[in-house]
């Protein structure tokens, strides 16, 4: 079969590899569509190395047909349509994936396009609703609200019954938060985030802060939280380091929280199997009945990684960026 090499000079090439194989408990899944996300670009970069025994191969999420079943493995079949979540693996003609982290296509959404939700899905519904208790009539920020993450996260906070607020960088990525259903659109490049949540929420703040930017925000989240709040951090694009003043903290009763996705254990309390059923139990019926669905910001052959990464880079992207490996 063939994959995505990260060469030594961090070039991206479509070589030929050793056959994967399904183990026991797992699904082989011939790739149609493999998204991209930020985690790949690091990984590339020799940033972000997959977790003990992962696949090298870079990908984190696909959409395809079960080609093959290991033994043990009874809830899926062979030719049958999914999408999976994965620690490795994604940018190849096959990919094998524990049956747990296995997902049917959600009805009216294309087989290519649903490779554009395991990551977004997992991501947001474990940190809103799984971690911080995001609950109806309360108020989410979420930075980056252009992105594949603050994209999904918009329509799955209206779903819910959440007033929405974003920060965006461009007046055409705050239009489509906007249509997407935001409330609250912020130009962080314009204005102070902190200031702008104040003001909309008669000074109440929000009540769930959804962060990519770790250290360079943290300070200004706590500052923007309601009583009772949390600040979910999943990001690190704005750094690794700074002074929280715990003071805040106890003023507000809040909470700042840290989440990975990516190094979870497939089974057992916190594991990606057990957010992976709350998604395909609670998100997929809200997909199905259109109130979420995937945006696509651009789409390449395998052949053209490089430029996908390159797209993604440079920010002038908004939703998922996808790889069309099959077809």
């Amino acid at each position: 079969m063939h994959s995505i090499v990260v060469e030594s000079d961090g070039r991206l090439s479509w070589r030929e590899v050793p056959d994967a194989a399904p183990r026991r408990g797992e699904v082989l899944i011939k790739v149609d569509t493999a998204g991209v996300n930020r985690a790949d670009l690091l990984q590339a970069a020799g940033k972000y190395p997959p977790p003990p025994g992962a696949s090298e191969t870079l990908g984190l999420e696909v959409s395809g047909t079960v080609a093959e079943l290991g033994d043990g493995v009874a809830d899926w079949s062979v030719g049958q349509p999914v999408c999976a979540l994965l620690a490795g693996g994604g940018y190849a003609e096959f990919v094998a994936v524990p049956s747990a982290q296995v997902m049917p296509v959600p009805d009216s959404v294309d087989l290519s396009h649903a490779a554009g939700l395991p990551e977004v899905a997992c991501t947001v519904w474990s940190n809103l609703v799984m971690t911080a208790h995001l609950r109806p009539g309360q108020l989410a920020l979420i930075h980056g609200g252009s992105s594949g993450i603050g994209t999904h996260a918009i329509q799955v906070c209206r779903a819910l019954g959440c007033r929405v607020a974003v920060t965006a960088g461009a007046v055409n990525k705050m239009d489509l938060c906007a249509e997407l259903g935001a409330e609250i659109t912020i130009n962080y490049r314009e204005e102070d985030f902190v200031e702008r949540i104040r003001a909309e929420t008669d000074g109440a703040g929000a009540d769930v802060i959804l962060d990519i930017m770790g250290a360079a925000y943290l300070d200004r989240n706590v500052d923007a939280l309601a009583q009772d709040g949390r600040v979910v951090i999943i990001g690190m694009q704005g750094g690794v380091k700074a002074e929280l003043n715990i003071g805040k903290l106890l003023g507000r009763r809040a909470g700042v929280i840290a989440t990975a996705l990516r190094s979870r254990p497939v089974s057992g309390p916190g594991s990606k199997g057990e957010i992976v059923a709350d998604v395909v139990a609670n998100v997929w019926p809200m997909i199905a009945d259109g109130r979420v669905r995937p945006i696509i910001g651009a789409e390449f052959g395998i052949d053209q990684a490089g430029a996908a990464h390159e797209l993604l880079t440079s920010g002038d992207v908004s939703g998922k960026v996808l790889l069309r490996v099959g077809g």
